[in-house]
Formats: C-alpha cells, sequence, structure tokens
C-alpha cells in the first residue's frame, strides 16, 4: 500500500498537469455517464415501471416499491416467448451493415474525387459537407417532407415520368430502404472528411513511384491507396458501426420504428418499451445494458482482428 501511495504521489510531482487536465474531466463523465450506467444495469435487475417507481401526486410522495427479480428480465428478453429481441437484433444487424457499408463507400469515393485537381473543389467540398452541418432532426424532418406518400416532392417527380405514388414510410420494405436511405446521406459527409484527411497524409512519392513503375490508376488506388488509408479505415468504420448501431432520432422522427416493427431497431425499441404505453423501465434499461454489452464485445474483437493484422492501436 505504501508503494503504492509513493508511486502517486510521484506520479503527481511528475505529472500534476496531466493530472490536472484528466481530474475534470474524469468527474464530469463519472456524473454524465458511470452514474447512470449503474443505475440502469441495476434498474434491469428489477421489475420496476411506472406504477411502482417513486412519484409525488399533490402533497402525497409514494416511495419506490420495485423489487430486485434477479436475470428474470435478461430471459424474458432473451427467450420468453413473446420476446422480439432477436427480431429486432437481426434488423439492427442490417441497418448496421447496410448504412457503415454505404458510409465508407460512398465517402472513399468523394474523398478520392475531391482529391484530385478540380475546378470549383472548395465549393463541392462544402456543399456535400452541409448534410453533416445540418442538424439530424432537421434532416429527418425535410426528408419526411420529400417522402410523403400525398404531395411528396419524390413521389411529385416520379409521376412526371408515370411511376408512383409510392408509400415509401408506409410499406415495410420501403419504408426501411428510406431510412438507410437517409441515414446515409447524413453520415456520408463525415466519411468523407475523415478519408479526405487521411488521403492527404498519404508522401506524393509513393504514387510517383507507382507511376515510374508503370501503375494503372486501379493499381495505385489498390496498392498505394487502400493501404494508406488503412489506419483511418479502421478508425471510421469503427466510429461508423456504433453511430449507426445507436442512430435514434432518424428512424423515430420519421417512422416512429413503424409500420408495425418493419423499422425498429434496438435504440428505438428500448425508447417505446421505456416511454409509451405502460412504461416499462426495467425492461428498457436491460434492452439498454444488452446494447452497451454487444458495441463492447464488437468493438473488443474488431481491435484484436485489427492487432492480428498489424494496426496499433
Amino acid at each position: 500500500m505504501a508503494t503504492a501511495a509513493g508511486r502517486l504521489r510521484r506520479s503527481w510531482d511528475k505529472y500534476w498537469y496531466a493530472w490536472a487536465m484528466v481530474i475534470p474531466v474524469t468527474l464530469v463523465l463519472g456524473a454524465l455517464v458511470v452514474i447512470p450506467l449503474v443505475r440502469g444495469i441495476y434498474l434491469s435487475f428489477t421489475d420496476a415501471n411506472e406504477r411502482n417507481v417513486a412519484a409525488t401526486i399533490g402533497q402525497l410522495r409514494l416511495p419506490d416499491s420495485f423489487q430486485v427479480i434477479g436475470l428474470r428480465n435478461y430471459t424474458d428478453v432473451l427467450f420468453g416467448p413473446s420476446s422480439k429481441f432477436w427480431s429486432v437484433l437481426a434488423r439492427t444487424g442490417i441497418w448496421t451493415f447496410a448504412c457503415t457499408f454505404l458510409h465508407y463507400t460512398l465517402g472513399l469515393g468523394l474523398a478520392v474525387l475531391l482529391n484530385r485537381p478540380l475546378r470549383g473543389r472548395a465549393i463541392y467540398r462544402v456543399l456535400l459537407i452541409l448534410p453533416w452541418a445540418v442538424p439530424t432532426f432537421i434532416s429527418a424532418f425535410a426528408w419526411k417532407l420529400i417522402l410523403a406518400r400525398d404531395n411528396g416532392i419524390l413521389n411529385y417527380a416520379l409521376g412526371g415520368v408515370g411511376v408512383g405514388p409510392l408509400d415509401w414510410l408506409g410499406t415495410d420494405a420501403l419504408a426501411l430502404v428510406s431510412v438507410i436511405a437517409v441515414n446515409v446521406w447524413v453520415g456520408v459527409p463525415f466519411m468523407m472528411v475523415a478519408i479526405l484527411g487521411g488521403l492527404q497524409s498519404i508522401p506524393s512519392e509513393l504514387y510517383e513511384a507507382a507511376e515510374v513503375d508503370g501503375a494503372s490508376s486501379w493499381q495505385r488506388f489498390w496498392h498505394v491507396t487502400l493501404p494508406g488509408l488503412r489506419t483511418v479505415s479502421a478508425a471510421v468504420i469503427l466510429l461508423g458501426t456504433i453511430w449507426s448501431f445507436n442512430m435514434f432520432p432518424i428512424i423515430f422522427l420519421m417512422t416512429g420504428g413503424g409500420p408495425g416493427d418493419a423499422t425498429q431497431i434496438l435504440v428505438t425499441y428500448a425508447f417505446v418499451s421505456a416511454f409509451e404505453g405502460v412504461r416499462d423501465y426495467a425492461l428498457a434499461a436491460t434492452y439498454g445494458v444488452l446494447i452497451v454489452s454487444i458495441l463492447v464485445v464488437f468493438s473488443t474483437f474488431y481491435r484484436r482482428a485489427l492487432r492480428a493484422s498489424g494496426e496499433v492501436w
């Protein structure tokens, strides 16, 4: 104990400025992240809902009356006869893969295009970043108007060529495709900017050497550009996966998870469980813990895979 205290004191004497900057961040994270997380984990082992949590009605103060029920919420969610967890998880996987794949490939294509000499390149960059700069809820409402079955701009345009009208947000398959398209439209600029930064860090001498060796454009892209972007790609794909997995506002504001559960993903389903109908806080907390667990497991395996391929994180 004395040795540990001595190390801590020596570390403070030597790196007091670093400790001084880390401590406020640690306190803020503890208040905003750790405490709610611990509270959520605790609630997931209870039967808390709106009927048995503490409430104030006029002058009457009702205390908490929920009880700890162990793992029952987890068994009900994972194996219960009425559970929708696995179907919602499968849809979340489709949504996350489609969004991340399109985010990265479209962002890579646009970044490669904007990294070349191009007249008006600065204007194109600003225009392509705009979807990212607009608040997500405004984008969701705007696209909801564009995709509206009646009087929507898209159906009006399709009507001009004899197609439609299509119920973009009211049909199962079309609704899922629509929210994926909107999420891609919102997220591509981030990928483009991150990859563009990575492209500009690749030494031009590598391209010149490849040209001298007679490499074609595709060979330069495959053997110089992609390896040069490996570190940036690893980071943005991980961020994009977590971002899409937890993307709540687009789905909730555009379809509310409907029609039926056609666009429901885990985070929207957890919200519906907690705040619609009989508010089941314990069920929502259970979904929250499962979502965090899935992302932690994914991040761990993803990091191990990167280390196995030679990346240093």
